[in-house]
């Protein structure tokens, strides 16, 4: 649907350039709530820019439903972008306009015939839950309520994609989960395809299928969440999967080794299909070696359920370890020696 190839963005002159979105090559499916995550300055919202062409990129090529939008004229990439929703953080709405106005001015825009426009008002109206403040001016509503404008008004031109800048990180988290259920409620009615630019791990975990992490201007990691989720590679990947719940795997391993220095130390990964499995039982069944659970965490993501347990084997011969890691391979699961 949406594929981004070494994409690049300066800005400066040539005494200060700050290369704001660097070699960055991505691609979204079709359907898909694609989270982009990244700390202050790491280039996400300029890279959503590029999407839209909001920015235009120093080189590189952005391509959606398969053309190239560097391609198009001032008036083909006018209609593109009505195809193309954009919810920001601080919800961009006019105050001097009620609710219904708000949303209806994206049609003015678009030169939508007055009657289908109040049509379409009244249905984005009921669909984003604002029946009954349809006369309402911002400064009377909630932070949710606005955003649920902000959503409705991006989805006026019945879009293909929808680009969400930060759209939740004004919420509070009861306000933030229900515009995150409004999310993935038009994701799966409608197949719209969405981009979420978060610094919120929690976000990602909750609604995404697919994540690319971002540090200063470059993807440093990118794929589905679960996997991303169980086994970090880049070190601000790992501080972002740390947050969820406090737990850093770093630091278990290193409990772990003192607590036991002796045997050895195992990190069993379970995908989602596989911990549905009684894997565990089975192998103890087949093996002779004492197994002691000595930790286990539990992820849950959009696309899945993960888990990692730390099991502790205090004796026996390498012939027999490798044999019981050999088991669990076997059975799909991920095995890593801790120690």
């Amino acid at each position: 649907m949406i594929k981004l190839a070494n994409l690049v963005k300066s800005f400066g002159d040539k005494g200060n350039i700050i290369e704001a979105v660097n070699d960055v090559s991505l691609q979204v499916e079709k359907g898909e709530i694609f989270g982009i995550i990244g700390y202050s300055g790491a280039g996400k919202s300029t890279l959503i820019r590029l999407i839209n062409q909001l920015e235009i990129q120093d080189s590189g090529i952005i391509t959606i439903a398969g053309e190239d939008l560097s391609n198009l004229s001032q008036k083909e990439l006018r209609l593109q972008r009505q195809k193309i929703g954009m919810i920001f953080q601080h919800f961009n709405l006019l105050w001097s306009k009620t609710v219904e106005k708000n949303i209806e001015l994206a049609l003015e825009i678009a030169k939508v015939a007055k009657e289908k426009r109040e049509s379409r008002v009244k249905e984005l109206i009921e669909l984003v839950g604002l029946i009954g403040k349809e006369k309402a001016y911002p400064s009377e509503l909630s932070g949710g309520q606005k955003q649920r404008v902000g959503i409705a008004r991006a989805l006026a031109n019945e879009p293909n994609i929808l680009l969400s800048d930060e759209a939740t990180s004004a919420l509070d988290p009861e306000t933030q989960e229900s515009i995150l259920s409004l999310l993935e409620q038009i994701n799966k009615k409608f197949g719209i395809t969405i981009v979420m630019i978060t610094h919120q791990m929690e976000v990602v975990k909750r609604i995404c299928h697919s994540i690319a992490v971002m540090s200063e201007g470059v993807v440093v990691e990118t794929g589905d969440v679960k996997e991303v989720f169980s086994h970090p590679n880049h070190e601000v990947t790992k501080r972002f999967v740390q947050t969820l719940d406090g737990l850093d795997i770093e630091t278990i391993k290193a409990e772990l080794k003192v607590l036991y220095p002796k045997g050895k130390l195992l990190r069993l990964y379970f995908s989602a299909e596989i911990s549905q499995k009684p894997i565990i039982a089975q192998v103890l069944r087949e093996t002779t070696l004492p197994v002691s659970i000595v930790n286990s965490r539990i992820l849950h993501s959009q696309s899945g359920s993960t888990g990692s347990l730390y099991v502790h084997l205090p004796e026996g011969e390498n012939s027999a370890y490798k044999q019981f890691s050999k088991k669990m391979q076997d059975e799909g699961v991920i095995v890593e020696v801790i120690s």
